[in-house]
């Protein structure tokens, strides 16, 4: 999965980072709200407090991510695991996270966002014992599997939780914190892989649960949430604890109701209905853009460093530390990438930054194979996979899930979010699952099909995907809207 926020966050569709996000059943929805950010005297403490609490989520996230990487020989070797069984027990955690982010809509709606946090922290927290007292194959699967059920929901809440607590200037700095506690919960896995047994790597998975579960005691739930179940007064308790108690709260409260209003009068969308010619162009982007970027290694590398790093020559443990130490500062930079140098730009410079290192990676397991500059080729896969990483990391990874929340009108968004869902973590599963197979077939081929796939994204983007930077939805849509006319006008004339 992305994470950049493959982790970020999938999932259901995240928000905008610089726009708050509503809820509706399973859809996560696009607020353009100009709610009150803070200046009339509210206090920012709760909000930091909140936030803290709840990226405690994506960081258990990262965790559960990067745990099969620097693990996998060691749990091999004590439980006598075969390729394909630690292959099942790697890609199951996505099993679990598509039955996570599909429920979570529904859950987080019913009981809140806090409960949906709770339930899901109680789901990880047995995953992980689960894991820590296996014996074999099964009990490590079965534990695995609710790791994953618990991060399916939180890649959904948790930044939910985050953009409806917020206030409106400071929502786009804080909805970037949960991709980099992501990366940082891969990399505290990478790094404390090297030096830890798996089982106690497992133990401190439960760290940030613990955490999470003590801390939803003190802060508020969502006030929006509140709002739209009808709890009136808890609602505006909520808002006045995350304001400050002198804040005035009374243009921000009627602008959340009315927008919670609006939102409930739309149509109800199906799945089929995104199948019309009108929304073809957004859906081809959408599902386009997370198809091919899961289809391009990314998961398999993620989740399999270690190993990969060991079959080019390297040192593993060197490997591991390197990503853990690039992948952070590199997403943090492309966060502040994004609406400097726009979507599209980054796009394709990170796409062929990690087309670049999928080719050096495949050029040393060739020279590998052929048994030439054998000293050199170790040197080149590692360099090969930093690359890949970085590239990755600074805008391939987050920037479609940005791109979902602007291409798509707001009555499809929900639906539209949960089938670009379903397909990147049917891709995750897929890469994470045939990985170690691939590479075991010819390591030189799993990379120049890599690379090949890369290559065809940039084309992709520079042929399909619109530039979104500094233009309002309705500009976006309109823009959209008249290139399906212009293709359909196109298409008729023939």
């Amino acid at each position: 999965m992305s994470i950049s926020k493959d982790l970020e966050v999938g999932q259901g569709l995240q928000s905008d980072l610089k726009q708050p996000l509503i809820s509706k059943g399973k859809e996560v929805i696009l607020s353009t709200d100009s709610s009150s950010n803070g200046k009339d005297g509210g206090s920012i403490w709760m909000v930091l407090l909140s936030t803290f609490v709840a990226v405690a989520g994506s960081f258990e996230f990262g965790c559960a991510v990067g745990f099969s990487s620097p693990t996998q020989s060691s749990i091999r070797h004590e439980l006598g695991l075969t390729l394909a069984e630690y292959s099942v027990f790697g890609s199951i955690l996505t099993i679990g996270s598509m039955v996570g982010a599909v429920m979570s809509g529904r859950v987080a709606d019913s009981i809140g966002r806090k409960g949906a946090m709770r339930i899901s922290g109680g789901f990880c927290m047995i995953g992980w014992l689960a894991i820590y007292y296996s014996k074999g194959s099964w009990s490590l699967d079965i534990g695995r599997l609710a790791v994953g059920y618990g991060i399916g929901v939180f890649s959904y809440v948790v930044p939910v939780y985050i953009a409806e607590i917020t206030p409106k200037s400071l929502r786009g700095g804080f909805t970037t914190v949960n991709q980099l506690m992501i990366c940082t919960g891969v990399s505290f896995a990478y790094i404390l892989g090297t030096v830890l047994t798996w089982r106690v790597l497992t133990l401190t998975g439960l760290i940030p649960m613990l955490i999470m579960l003590v801390g939803l005691f003190v802060v508020p739930e969502s006030p929006r949430w509140l709002a739209k179940v009808g709890k009136q007064k808890e609602f505006e308790e909520a808002l006045r604890r995350l304001r400050g108690k002198d804040a005035d709260i009374s243009e921000e409260a009627a602008e959340i109701e009315d927008y919670i209003r609006t939102i409930e009068s739309l149509p109800k969308v199906k799945l089929l209905d995104l199948f019309q010619r009108k929304y073809a162009y957004p859906l081809i982007v959408g599902i386009g853009l997370i198809a091919l970027q899961q289809f391009g290694g990314i998961n398999g590398i993620i989740f399999y460093a270690a190993e990969t790093f060991e079959e080019a020559g390297s040192s593993g443990t060197v490997g591991t530390i390197s990503i853990a130490c690039i992948q952070v500062l590199v997403t943090a930079v492309g966060a502040t990438l994004m609406d400097k140098c726009g979507r599209r730009p980054l796009l394709l410079v990170s796409i062929s930054g990690a087309c670049f290192g999928c080719l050096l990676s495949a050029i040393s397991f060739f020279l590998q194979s052929q048994d030439y500059l054998t000293d050199f080729s170790p040197i080149l896969a590692l360099c090969g996979i930093l690359v890949y990483i970085a590239a990755f990391s600074v805008g391939w990874g987050a920037i479609p899930w940005v791109l979902m929340s602007e291409i798509f009108p707001i009555n499809v968004k929900g639906t539209a979010g949960s089938l670009v869902s379903l397909m990147h973590w049917f891709g995750g599963w897929f890469m994470s699952l045939m990985y170690n197979f691939f590479m075991s077939w010819s390591k030189t081929a799993t990379y120049t099909v890599f690379t090949a796939i890369c290559g065809g994204t940039v084309l992709f983007v520079a042929k399909l995907v619109p530039e979104t930077k500094g233009r309002t939805l309705e500009e976006i849509q309109a823009s959209m809207d008249s290139t399906i006319a212009s293709k359909s006008k196109s298409a008729d004339e023939k």
